[in-house]
């Protein structure tokens, strides 16, 4: 290709890229110091990575003040995993508004996202019975998930090969900060006027900064040049909402469902050991609060380190490496966390972080990087159908082996084994680390 010439008949150079400086400690940290970085990617990171702060807000709430929901709603300890499990379910509705992110955007599903998301925090601050809770959770996780998935998607197609593992494990670490948001005000839930009602009630925020969002968040160009070759679509009935997934299956079964199941594994064994660890520390080791914030501040810092692991390391190292690594060593953590000494608490509960963010990033990396863009949302999507049958079935094994034996650490502690099998499953898939998306999988 030749380069565009001015008037006076010079060859016009091409403007240099706009790159962040190296001496930020920070994003060497994550990208590394001999990685440039474009400003305007960094831009985007930042916008979707805002968005998924307040998701995790959402999510981490119900795992810090389940201690104060669960009697207030006159839930018992035996149907906690009932009732989590059924909100975590919600997944499964989300795969109603992923697929429309291959139809009419990422954009534009995105920001509808953040709106559902924001209601739906809103209005559980308002729920009587379980079923309210649940009801209103489930609906307001769908659009959660939505929201982080498609964040995923456009990172995924807006940075270059040598970075995308970095940049999902970057988002993954700022969307943590939703997750310390709702602990640093969970500290003081006994103290709030409404107990943790308040805390859902301050879930509206997002909905403030809806005008920032749209003028700010651009569509990303490799679906634009995937609209601009299929030409406009619209979804004008069931056919139409359904065409992703057809072509999905129909290219790439095997690869959907190798993702599939390291998703659904890895899922059950996360939701069992965070569901758990704060209803466990207050109640059998007589925690306050405070303490567990604590818990979540110091030894979660490590939880960075395991989004770094996964991004950067798989980066560098290769995704099937790095993930068989840290989702294979992740039960042993489970059982020092839940039967081990109270001196194990704090160390076991941060490498359980580690290797379960590493194990994250780099299972939802490989679900947008091996499908072509007109099936990047949809895939993204399954895995997020399929976690979400993981957090309930993981759930729902926690409950009923816990009324059979007794003793719930010892039942989160074996579910978490199924990271093993997870860990497995990633090595059956192909290496897409350092490559160009177009070269894993051709195609529109």
């Amino acid at each position: 290709m030749t380069s565009p010439a001015d008037p006076r008949g010079t060859v016009a150079t091409p403007p240099a890229p706009d790159l962040v400086g190296r001496r930020n400690i920070f994003l060497n940290l994550f990208f590394g110091r001999d990685s440039s970085i474009e400003r305007a990617h960094l831009r985007i990171l930042r916008l979707v990575a805002l968005g998924i702060v307040f998701e995790n807000y959402d999510i981490g709430l119900v795992n810090s003040a389940l201690p104060q929901i669960a009697p207030d709603l006159g839930i018992s300890e035996a149907q906690t995993g009932y009732y989590t499990g059924a909100v975590r379910l919600g997944g499964l509705a989300s795969l109603l508004l992923i697929p429309l992110a291959d139809i009419i955007g990422r954009r534009r599903v995105f920001l509808l996202a953040l709106i559902g998301m924001s209601l739906g925090t809103f209005l559980t601050a308002f729920v009587q019975t379980p079923w309210q809770f649940v009801a209103v959770q489930v609906v307001t996780r769908a659009f959660m998930l939505t929201g982080a998935t498609v964040a995923v998607v456009i990172l995924v197609e807006e940075f270059p090969a040598s970075q995308r593992g970095s940049a999902i494990g970057l988002l993954s670490m700022l969307g943590g900060l939703g997750y310390g948001l709702g602990a640093l005000f969970y500290a003081f839930v006994e103290d709030l006027p409404f107990g943790w009602r308040a805390l859902y009630a301050a879930g509206a925020a997002p909905l403030l900064l809806m005008p920032f969002f749209r003028r700010s968040l651009a569509e990303t160009r490799r679906f634009e040049r995937h609209s601009a070759e299929r030409g406009a679509r619209v979804v004008t009935g069931l056919r139409d909402w359904l065409a992703p997934f057809v072509d999905l299956v129909r290219s790439h079964p095997r690869r959907a469902i190798v993702v599939g199941a390291a998703g659904l594994f890895a899922s059950m064994a996360s939701i069992a050991f965070f569901q758990y660890t704060s209803y466990f520390v207050q109640k059998m080791h007589g925690w306050s609060p405070g303490h567990y914030t604590l818990l979540l501040f110091g030894a979660g810092a490590l939880g960075v380190f395991g989004n770094v692991l996964g991004g950067r390391g798989s980066d560098r190292l290769g995704r099937r490496g790095v993930g068989f690594v840290c989702l294979a060593l992740a039960p042993l953590f489970a059982f020092a966390f839940f039967q081990g000494p109270e001196a194990a608490l704090v160390p076991a509960w941060g490498l359980f972080v580690l290797c379960m963010s590493a194990g994250d990033v780099i299972v939802r990396a490989f679900a947008a990087e091996l499908f072509p863009t007109g099936q990047r949302g949809t895939s993204s999507g399954i895995l997020i159908g399929v976690q979400a049958i993981g957090f309930g079935s993981g759930l729902l094994l926690v409950g009923l082996g816990t009324n059979w034996t007794g003793d719930l650490g010892r039942m989160v502690s074996w579910v978490a084994v199924t990271a093993v099998v997870a860990a497995f499953a990633l090595l059956l898939l192909p290496e897409t680390h350092q490559q160009e998306l177009e070269e894993i999988s051709p195609g529109r």
